[in-house]
């Protein structure tokens, strides 16, 4: 944060003027050498493709410079749906077709023979160029990117040039406080460690809700009510319906039932990459609003502007599916433990969520930023996903935090160019616990445990995956076309007898006998074998059902806990998890769609492990470790209640009040002045 946003105290502001990103010759200049250094070693490598000499690379560099700063504007201004797969098709074809212009317009410095020859030199022409700007220590200009985007913003209509400041919220998906302390202490976090050096921002811990997973959390923090969402998968017994907190429909559903006039996003701010929308006006990869992604979403306008970054986002994602297939070698090969399943589509989700989903929010939030719009939140689950499979802690996921805490270093550098001035909160959704899965330890999974414990039913297991591959699925479905209808009956379970979910160490268990809650009593009727197994297995901490005669009840292997008058009969089955785990269970038993038997893992606080009952490595959803320790890395200048910050809904509370305390009376004033008239001197 700029000494200057710090000192400046609300209320005795100055007038805001936005800066414009200055050129730096020398740095344009060793641009240029290196792409025309990069356009003769592709050329050299490519078939059908020559480059006479180095001067000849350097015209043909210039001129695909010139191509660049006229052409992909125009595709970006098109109103196309589905923008973001046509756009990436269209830029595509014309970094091709650039090259190719090159060709007939440098009479013969560049020969290109084909189209697909054209493509093969931009692709190694921009992977030469990744390459050389890191040996160059270039990488980091941001220059041409930040006129790109300002420009645009003045272009496109709807800016708004204020002193009132805005507010940028940065959710790193998964990351606990812990784990940010390490990450800070070791150099991986460097923007962030600045700005806590520097006496900019401050950090605080919260504590989530049950259950521990990016659904339950967003419904607090972005609108205000999480009630009644048990897991990030649950079932609806009196329709048979499976909800999925990653299913477009469900999280339009979910938002529907949780709008309570607390939108963190309402009038006038922006969501990107989030599961729910925050009532915001300004959409792009909102699971609740997948609507926005079918007709012409500007959102993307800025990142498609510039013909370079399609051609730069696919050499990275095809190397980050290379690391991704390197680290699980040597994670095998070293018999790393414990360790995750790391086959099929995972690499492509990992390279998908690390760059491609990555670079768009960041274009996303960089637009917003000079556009002045009065709140921004935008979620990056790269880590959350790496580390699901990798590790809380491997080499792989924290090379992932690195990349983004140097986005955020990007962001944080915008400001001064904004449409206002801005302050910027990062803050964490859920953190992670990590532990050889349930089915590893055992060689069997819960649903299996259930299955041989119940009278004459038959068991559905239904695990739709980790809930990022699931978000990012189909969020990315959506905004490419590519969304297929659901598979007839995929969300119907009224032709089960018994469904057990998984949602990281937490397991829910629904008896699909009667079409409500069964209680303790009826359980141990109908099921005597159920109840007996689930305690006395040593890889489960706890059952919560709910007795008709003592209320909730907590289970344990040797002893229960009666939540109502909190009474512990025997040991303590919460003993070993936080002093809070009994406030949150009781809370989720008044969850009208809540299971008949939630399951919690064991947690050993020794070792700080437990297990899911998904194939997860690194987990959440339930109670046990640094999966209930989110952070908060907030401004100096805000100030926290006193207390323990408890549960999404605090959360929401405490992020509306620093809105209103940065933009809320000022913003409504500041509001009817839009575009450069609006703009005064600074003194």
């Amino acid at each position: 944060m700029t000494t200057q946003t710090n000192q400046l105290v609300y209320g005795e502001r100055p007038a805001w003027s936005p800066g414009r990103p200055r050129i730096q010759p020398l740095r344009v200049l060793l641009a240029w050498i290196v792409s025309a250094a990069a356009l003769l070693v592709a050329a050299t490598i490519v078939p059908d493709a020559s480059v006479e000499s180095f001067g000849g690379a350097l015209v043909a560099a210039l001129v695909i410079a010139i191509f660049n700063a006229l052409l992909p504007p125009l595709v970006a201004a098109l109103r196309l749906p589905l923008m973001a797969l046509l756009g990436f098709v269209l830029v595509l074809v014309l970094d091709s077709l650039m090259l190719l212009g090159a060709d007939w317009a440098t009479d013969g410095d560049l020969t290109i023979g084909s189209f697909w020859a054209a493509l093969g030199v931009a692709l190694v022409a921009s992977a030469v160029t990744v390459v050389l700007q890191v040996i160059l220590g270039t990488n980091d200009d941001d220059t041409y990117t930040l006129r790109v985007v300002q420009r645009i913003a003045r272009r496109s209509g709807g800016r708004t040039v204020t002193d009132a400041p805005g507010i940028v919220f940065l959710e790193i998906d998964g990351l606990a406080l812990p784990v940010l302390r390490r990450a800070i202490r070791d150099g991986n976090v460097p923007s962030m460690a600045r700005w806590l050096e520097d006496g900019s921002h401050r950090l605080a811990e919260w504590e989530t809700d049950l259950s521990s997973q990016t659904g339950a959390s967003q419904a607090g923090i972005l609108l205000g009510s999480n009630d009644d969402i048990p897991a990030f998968r649950w079932v609806e017994k009196e329709t048979a319906t499976l909800m999925v907190c990653s299913a477009p429909a469900d999280c339009a559903e979910i938002e529907r039932r949780h709008l309570v006039s607390r939108g963190l996003l309402a009038d006038g701010g922006a969501s990107r990459g989030n599961l729910l929308s925050g009532e915001a006006d300004h959409v792009i990869l909102t699971a609740s609003r997948t609507e926005a992604e079918k007709h012409a979403n500007p959102g993307y306008r800025a990142f498609f502007a510039n013909g370079f970054n399609v051609i730069r986002v696919l050499v990275l994602f095809g190397w980050e599916v290379i690391l991704e297939w390197t680290a699980a070698a040597r994670a095998k090969r070293r018999d790393v433990r414990p360790r995750g399943h790391r086959g099929g589509i995972y690499p492509l989700m990992r390279g998908a969520l690390c760059v491609i989903v990555r670079d768009l929010i960041v274009y996303g939030v960089l637009t917003d930023m000079m556009k002045g719009r009065p709140a921004i939140y935008a979620t990056f689950s790269s880590y959350d996903e790496v580390a699901h499979h990798s590790g809380l802690e491997r080499v792989d996921t924290l090379e992932a935090l690195r990349k983004l805490d140097e986005h955020f270093g990007r962001i944080d550098r915008a400001r001064r160019y904004a449409a206002r001035p801005y302050e910027i909160v990062v803050l964490s959704d859920h953190g992670q616990t990590q532990g050889t899965t349930f089915k590893q330890r055992n060689g069997y999974g819960l649903d299996d445990l259930v299955r041989r414990s119940v009278e004459n039913a038959s068991v559905s297991d239904v695990h739709t995956g980790d809930e990022n591959n699931a978000a990012v699925g189909h969020a990315v479905s959506e905004a490419t076309g590519r969304s297929a209808k659901p598979k007839r009956g995929k969300h119907d379970v009224s032709g089960e007898d018994v469904v057990v979910l998984g949602s990281g160490n937490l397991g829910l268990v629904y008896l699909m006998d009667v079409r409500r809650r069964m209680t303790l009593e009826e359980i141990e009727s109908r099921h005597p074998r159920l109840l007996p197994a689930l305690r006395e297995h040593p890889h489960v901490g706890w059952l919560l059902v709910r007795s008709e005669r003592d209320g909730p009840v907590v289970l344990g292997a040797h002893g229960a806990r009666y939540l109502a008058d909190d009474r512990v009969d025997g040991e303590d089955p919460l003993a070993h998890f936080s002093p809070t785990a009994a406030r949150h269970l009781l809370r989720a038993d008044g969850f009208m769609h809540v299971a008949d038997i939630m399951v919690g893992s064991f947690y050993d606080p020794v070792v700080d492990e437990g297990c899911a009952f998904e194939e997860l490595i690194s987990f959440h959803g339930g109670i046990g470790g640094p999966q209930t320790r989110p952070f908060l890395l907030y401004p100096a200048s805000l100030e926290l209640p006193e207390g323990e910050i408890v549960g999404a809904e605090t959360v929401n509370e405490i992020l509306l009040d620093w809105r209103r305390q940065l933009n809320g009376a000022d913003d409504a004033s500041d509001s009817s002045r839009s575009g450069d008239e609006a703009v005064t001197a600074l003194s």
